[in-house]
């Protein structure tokens, strides 16, 4: 097994952070039925998850850097999702 770069781990960790608040705007654009905004994000996202995806398969160590990156991403974006309140769920069918 090669050593760490911490740089790339860097860049694994980042990108899979970005990853994940990519997947809300992505879902986000889809339920809204907004072509182009969604078709932008999904390039955008697969961008950045295939840069973690190659950095970790040349070391299956850089893995855990991309736990890491979608957990901070993932708690990122549910900190600052910002809906109106007392609203029904995004994408919830309407009454």
């Amino acid at each position: 097994m090669a050593a760490i770069d911490p740089l790339t781990a860097g860049g694994v960790l980042l990108a899979t952070a970005a990853t994940e608040c990519g997947l809300r705007d992505v879902t986000s654009a889809v339920v809204a039925r907004r072509r182009v905004p969604a078709a932008t994000w999904s390039s955008i996202w697969y961008l950045l998850s295939s840069y973690a995806v190659i950095s970790y398969t040349e070391n299956w160590a850089y893995v855990a850097f991309a736990a890491i990156g979608s957990w901070i991403g993932a708690f990122v974006t549910i900190t600052y999702l910002h809906r109106p309140p007392g609203g029904p769920p995004v994408g919830a069918a309407p009454e």
